[in-house]
């Protein structure tokens, strides 16, 4: 194997750290019962555990925390017009009027996020309706995970910069569109036929539509984590391979 070239490296002092994750759209239930869609990129998955990271005070935190429930809908690359539509909405309509003082809600308010109400109508999205969670899943994305709340841990305990929390949810059913599935596997997405919007740095990408390389992790089956995640859903299907 040929050494890889080294470039030079500096010390430098990021204002933000987004390398590049999924972009989530996630749905909650407003205390009215209408929906709410918040786009995001903090998210990361263990299992079938799903570590959130989010303001305390937004919208879609106080939903999951009040109702324990929520869908975690993934977009495609194709779907950027329905998230940039999303991304400087909010759900709060305390936004409008936080005052110098009040972190993150006037943040929020000096760079244009105005209240929505209906987020589906204003992004063009089409709601469905979930199997075990009350909140809707969003037809139009590929992958979507009905979950319910696990866990609430404080963020940057030991910072000035308070109001962030990481949220522990566990996916209970998942959904996905028919051609990212992968033939001959009844529970497998194809890697090959799946390709998520990702954030990176505040701006979208998409993946390139072949594989850098090959994987010596891609030789285990994949059913060897079962224990880590979901059991098989006979309600749903039953693995097998074809």
């Amino acid at each position: 194997m040929a050494p890889l070239s080294i470039p030079s490296s500096q010390t430098i002092s990021p204002p933000i750290f987004y390398w590049g994750t999924p972009v989530v759209l996630i749905t909650t239930e407003n205390e009215d019962g209408t929906s709410n869609i918040a786009p995001m990129s903090s998210a990361w998955w263990l299992g079938n555990r799903c570590m959130l990271g989010l303001g305390a005070i937004s919208q879609t935190t106080i939903n999951l925390i009040r109702t324990k429930q929520c869908v975690l809908n993934l977009a495609s690359d194709n779907m950027a017009g329905a998230v940039n539509a999303l991304a400087r909405t909010t759900g709060s309509k305390e936004v409008m009027t936080a005052a110098e003082g009040t972190g993150y809600l006037y943040f929020k308010r000096m760079n244009g996020y105005k209240y929505v109400s209906d987020k589906f109508g204003h992004s063009g999205l089409t709601p469905a309706a979930s199997d075990l969670v009350r909140p809707p899943r969003i037809a139009e994305c590929p992958a979507q995970m009905e979950a319910e709340l696990k866990g609430v841990y404080e963020m940057m305990q030991d910072a000035e910069m308070k109001g962030f929390i990481a949220l522990e949810v566990q996916v209970t059913r998942t959904h996905v569109h028919d051609n990212i599935r992968m033939a001959g596997h009844a529970n497998r997405i194809d890697p090959d036929k799946w390709h998520p919007l990702i954030m990176s740095f505040q701006e979208l990408y998409g993946l390139s539509r072949k594989k850098a390389s090959a994987s010596v992790l891609a030789k285990i089956n994949e059913e060897g984590y079962r224990p880590f995640a979901n059991p098989v859903d006979e309600e749903v299907s039953t693995e097998e391979d074809i």
